[in-house]
């Protein structure tokens, strides 16, 4: 009798061990997951963020859907990730101006190094050095010494007080030492119409927004700030082959997060897939033709990359003397 009990529990046991063995990760995932853009509809951002669902719906055989949730600078949409169940279902696209909220924002209601965990970068892009056609300076070293014998003169614009094109004016005039007026305008389009119209001499903006004017001679392109050349304008020099320092090789990029206690062995099931899927040729080939650089990071070196853009524009906002919004 005990022995015909004794077998009856083993059989159970056998049953129940192989489920109860199961990780996380192992039935993940069972239902609908989605990706968070904070931006409206038809940005940037968007492809990328489309393109990277579309992927992994066939690869896990579940919904992934898009959805964008904009408001307060990208800030509405960050938040509901942060404070969204940490279970992978929940996930946030974002650019590298999400390192620039820590330091920039008064009141943030969530902090990016604690309450997110970086899941995968997927690319980056370089930043283009536009002047006005006015200007005779034909390359950076010639700005710089245009700019030092004119000092106050020359003004440079941006998206708006505290966007990438303004922090990283102020880093180029802290690291070159030149005294130039910041006018932030209500995005990127006005600032061109501003920088084509002369109302500013100089403009740090995206390759694929800048490209087409610069090469119509509408403005003049002198560098680009990324540490290779882009594959948009090849015979552009970079910053480096232009004289400035490494410090200032500054790129944006486009990357993952879910919230902070997502379960590791979900974390490395999604940042996995998404790298993967970021490595097909036909994937690569079409970021290219973004004027973005395919560039995968998983969550360790992802993570080093977010730290060192915070501490970054920390001090740059600081030394600049830039007030907080």
């Amino acid at each position: 009798m005990i022995g015909r009990l004794a077998l009856a529990l083993l059989a159970q046991l056998a049953v129940l061990l192989p489920a109860a063995a199961q990780g996380p990760a192992d039935s993940f995932p069972k239902q609908l997951i989605k990706i968070v853009v904070p931006y409206p509809p038809g940005g940037s951002t968007d492809p990328v963020a489309r393109t990277v669902a579309d992927e992994l719906r066939a690869r896990f055989g579940q919904s992934v859907i898009v959805e964008n949730r904009p408001g307060a600078a990208g800030s509405i949409g960050t938040d509901a990730v942060a404070k969204a169940d940490a279970d992978g279902y929940t996930i946030l696209f974002h650019t590298s101006v999400i390192t620039v909220d820590p330091s920039f924002k008064k009141h943030l209601p969530y902090n990016v190094s604690k309450d997110l965990r970086p899941l995968a970068q997927v690319a980056i892009g370089p930043y283009l050095m536009v002047t006005h056609p006015s200007l005779p300076a034909k390359n950076v070293a010639e700005f710089i010494a245009y700019a030092k014998a004119n000092p106050g003169k020359l003004n440079f614009g941006s998206a708006g007080q505290g966007s990438s094109g303004h922090l990283i004016g102020e880093l180029f005039g802290l690291q070159t030492g030149i005294d130039m007026v910041h006018v932030p305008f209500r995005g990127g389009g006005p600032s061109i119409q501003a920088l084509m119209g002369n109302e500013v001499q100089l403009l740090f903006d995206t390759v694929t927004a800048s490209r087409a004017l610069a090469e119509g001679g509408q403005i003049k392109a002198l560098a680009v700030t990324s540490p290779e050349r882009s594959p948009l304008m090849p015979t552009m020099p970079t910053m480096r082959e232009s004289g400035m320092s490494q410090g200032f090789e500054q790129v944006y990029w486009l990357g993952f997060f879910v919230p902070a206690a997502t379960p590791e062995p979900i974390v490395t099931k999604l940042s996995d897939a998404i790298i993967d899927i970021v490595r097909q040729p036909k994937i690569q080939d079409w970021m290219k033709l973004q004027g973005l650089v395919p560039r995968t990071l998983g969550p360790a070196e992802f993570k080093t990359v977010v730290e060192r853009d915070i501490e970054t524009w920390r001090n740059v906002i600081r030394d600049a003397k830039i007030e907080p919004q």
